[in-house]
């Protein structure tokens, strides 16, 4: 699978300067952390799971949450577990490439069981994603993980989920960071990347942001993504993959303030139609917090709408001037330090303080390829959704 594949050939041509790269489900650790996206969540309970993976694959999904938690009723658990056992049965038969796949539980004790009764085909199962993370209940979640594994046949990585209350409580913060940091270390091998849960640290105040506003407008939110980012999204090689908070919108809403969205990348008369469409399904909040997401630290994001899944790859891409940037900087010659002019004349680039930069943009690269120095986001964004 590869980033943009839904688009024909042509297209990606004219898009990218390089293009994203293939990988599999058996790529090392880095390269699917790094390829993750928009991560699209899904109720394990739907009738026509195995349908709805292979519409999404076609439609440039490449990572999906199958969830047996938040999203279904606690009545429905069971349910949806035989649910999951026909579907991944389903899309086994069927064939065919599909996005990486992983099951949000609830307990430990599912993850063995559910390993078990998926027998053969949980050889399409890329891992689980674990609840309310933390260092006491991580252990668990993680130890069973590893001895599940052997049975199906095949790595098992996890990605716990951060929202629990005791990280969002400034005077619990410290200890809860520090014990997350003990347990995902002790099992980095397992760990693909660490999901924040926004919604349940907003829910702990009775907080919910409108479309108009980002995470990182509500100032307790972003006090906690920054420490998540300190203590465990370090560029030091302890550090992991962090993603990007769930946006809640797809519908039409009222508008209290002036759209976030401006005209600057519209300027050609082919994207007004593109940029009304946009604001009418309240993305233009979306589009500013992916931004704010990657200025943050943060890579890929949590998605429960089809329709974020093109504007998270879009913003993705390496533009051409960042590609130019981080090549410079890693220059073999460049290794002593130094300043030199960007390429692009606009900006000094520091190879000693860049460098961590550039080694991550150019790991995005290879996940998501490079524009095309005349490309930007409007062409790429419309590329994506009339794949």
């Amino acid at each position: 699978m590869r980033h943009f594949g839904h688009i024909p050939p042509v297209v990606r041509d004219r898009l990218f300067h390089r293009e994203p790269a293939d990988f599999t489900a058996a790529s090392p650790a880095p390269t699917l952390a790094a390829a993750l996206g928009a991560t699209l969540y899904s109720p394990a309970t739907r009738p026509a799971l195995a349908d709805d993976i292979r519409k999404q694959a076609a439609c440039g999904v490449v990572s999906m949450v199958l969830c047996l938690e938040d999203s279904i009723d606690d009545a429905e658990v069971a349910g949806g577990e035989a649910n999951l056992v026909r579907q991944f049965a389903d899309l086994d038969a069927g064939g065919g490439e599909t996005p990486l796949l992983f099951i949000r539980i609830r307990e430990p004790e599912q993850i063995p069981d559910l390993v078990h009764r998926l027998g053969p085909t949980a050889r399409l199962l890329s891992g689980f994603v674990l609840p309310k993370f933390t260092e006491e209940r991580g252990s668990a979640f993680l130890e069973a993980l590893t001895g599940a594994e052997p049975d199906g046949g095949r790595p098992l990585f996890a990605m716990p989920v951060l929202e629990s209350p005791e990280l969002l409580h400034l005077e619990s913060r410290a200890d809860s960071l520090a014990g997350i940091a003990r347990t995902v270390d002790k099992y980095r091998d397992r760990i693909l990347a660490l999901r924040l849960g926004v919604t349940d640290f907003c829910s702990v105040y009775g907080l919910r942001r409108t479309p108009d506003m980002t995470a990182y407008d509500v100032q307790i939110v972003a006090g906690v993504i920054a420490d998540v980012v300190n203590v465990l999204g370090r560029s030091d090689g302890t550090g992991f993959t962090i993603t990007g908070p769930v946006w809640e919108y797809f519908r039409v809403q009222a508008r209290m303030f002036k759209p976030q969205l401006r005209r600057s990348p519209f300027m050609e008369g082919r994207a007004d139609q593109l940029r009304t469409t946009l604001i009418e399904h309240d993305l233009d909040g979306l589009l500013r917090e992916i931004e704010l997401d990657r200025a943050n630290g943060l890579l890929g994001k949590t998605c429960i709408h089809p329709s974020h899944v093109a504007p998270v790859h879009a913003l993705s891409v390496v533009s051409h001037e960042e590609f130019s940037d981080a090549q410079d900087i890693l220059r073999p010659d460049r290794d002593g330090g130094g300043v030199l002019r960007s390429a692009y004349t606009n900006k000094m680039n520091e190879v000693k303080p860049h460098r961590a930069w550039a080694e991550r943009t150019l790991l995005r690269a290879e996940a998501f390829g490079v524009a095309r120095e005349d490309i930007g986001f409007v062409e790429l964004l419309t590329a994506g959704l009339s794949g």
